[in-house]
């Protein structure tokens, strides 16, 4: 079949009826219409004719309908790409489209019908406004059936968000629960690493550790008190490098080491020198500022060796505070050791404070953060000692919240420190 057109009405038409006579699907026909008309158009427009030609080839596996629509006076190269129906450009003025017949055997060459083929009926051809009807219920249906499957898409994924959602926050959930969890045994492992309450005569002793984060253990900040043979409390304040596991067994190994020489008789002016001998052997990267004292709960006599730490506060029971300096460089650094040890007298009501560096840090000048201690322990000096530590490490905290672990320490004599031992100054 070949046909030439000056319209689109007649196109439409021709088109419509070849589409019956080859028994195409009413959405298959439609959008041939629309695509040969969509082609067609611009042609018409400017007054050039088109033809229509239509040839089945029944070779090979299925039998095939190439619909060729050819502008002989065409102007610009014929539209093929963006149809309703996919086409192709043999030429700037040939356009094809190549349409598998849905069922061979019910079609002739030529368009003709066969002998059985009804003229009215379900299988005759439609007419062309009832072809338009039902190319627009196919379109509908098609539509309708895009809105459908987009529906069921939608309750897909709003399904599957809903089972992504619900997998968060069980996550989340799994992830508090392990994050308590491994609160839980980093507090026991605290627990389990600090040293026993002391009971020593004459004395009471009070602490607070607090880890810059709540979640994570005190890392390198560690104390240890105990009672040498002589009655005399030793006690040590450790602020260890390292976060973490690496300086909780630092400031451990500290500890150990100076507990161990301390017990075995070494003036304590010799203690820290001499673990630095030691410890460097096991672990030349070890770094740690310590601070010793020893104090007789009898006499009052303190006794002082410092390498590289803060010095610690001694707030008098009539409301004086001073630090009490002693030179020395830590653990890890040459010259380890304290350069000397530095002797003073408490009496019974003092408040002796030692602490770590995360008690002062707050604020960016470490001056400024000294005075505010020595304001802090004068305001707390007469609470109860097991209040002591915590509510100065709050005091100093409330300006600014500290980035550091932070250890405080207080110490305090309650017996009566007798006449006749002379006080030896500073």
């Amino acid at each position: 079949m070949s046909r030439l057109f000056w319209a689109l009405a007649p196109l439409r038409e021709e088109v419509r009826d070849l589409a019956a006579v080859y028994r195409l699907p009413a959405d298959l026909r439609g959008r041939l219409v629309l695509s040969v008309t969509d082609v067609a158009a611009p042609e018409f427009d400017a007054g050039h004719p088109v033809r229509l030609t239509a040839v089945r080839d029944a070779s090979g596996t299925g039998a095939h309908l190439a619909v060729t629509l050819t502008a002989p006076r065409a102007g610009c190269p014929l539209r093929a790409d963006g149809l309703a129906l996919t086409a192709l450009a043999a030429s700037a003025t040939t356009v094809t489209w190549n349409i598998t017949l849905p069922d061979p055997a019910c079609t002739l060459p030529g368009g003709t019908r066969r002998a059985d083929q009804p003229e009215h009926g379900p299988g005759a051809p439609a007419g062309h406004a009832g072809a338009a009807d039902e190319e627009l219920r196919a379109a509908l249906a098609l539509a309708d059936g895009l809105a459908a499957e987009r529906r069921r898409l939608k309750h897909e994924l709003a399904e599957t968000n809903a089972g992504v959602l619900a997998l968060y926050v069980h996550l989340e959930e799994r992830e508090e629960e392990a994050g308590r969890a491994h609160g839980r045994v980093l507090r026991e492992l605290e627990d389990a690493l600090r040293p026993e309450p002391l009971e020593a005569e004459g004395m009471e002793l009070a602490v607070h550790v607090a880890p810059a984060d709540p979640g994570a253990p005190t890392g390198g900040d560690r104390y240890d008190w105990f009672t040498l043979p002589d009655g005399t409390v030793h006690i040590t304040v450790v602020d260890a490098l390292g976060d973490g596991v690496r300086g909780i067994r630092t400031a451990i190994t500290v500890t150990h080491a100076v507990r161990t020489l301390a017990l075995e008789g070494h003036a304590l002016n010799n203690v820290l020198a001499r673990s630095h001998d030691i410890l460097m052997s096991f672990d030349a990267g070890l770094r740690a500022t310590v601070l010793l004292a020893r104090l007789d709960g009898v006499t009052g006599e303190l006794q002082i060796a410092n390498g590289g730490h803060p010095a610690p506060v001694l707030v008098r029971k009539s409301g004086t505070a001073r630090y009490l300096e002693a030179r020395g460089r830590g653990i890890g650094q040459p010259g380890s050791g304290s350069a000397g040890t530095r002797r003073d007298r408490v009496a019974p009501g003092d408040l002796l404070l030692l602490y770590t560096d995360g008690l002062v840090e707050s604020r960016n000048d470490p001056a400024e953060g000294e005075r505010r201690l020595l304001a802090s322990a004068r305001t707390h000096a007469d609470r109860a000692l097991r209040e002591v530590p915590a509510a100065i490490a709050a005091d100093m905290h409330s300006a600014v919240p500290h980035t550091g672990d932070t250890l405080v320490l207080a110490v305090r004599l309650t017996s009566r420190v007798p006449p006749s031992a002379p006080a030896q100054p500073a």
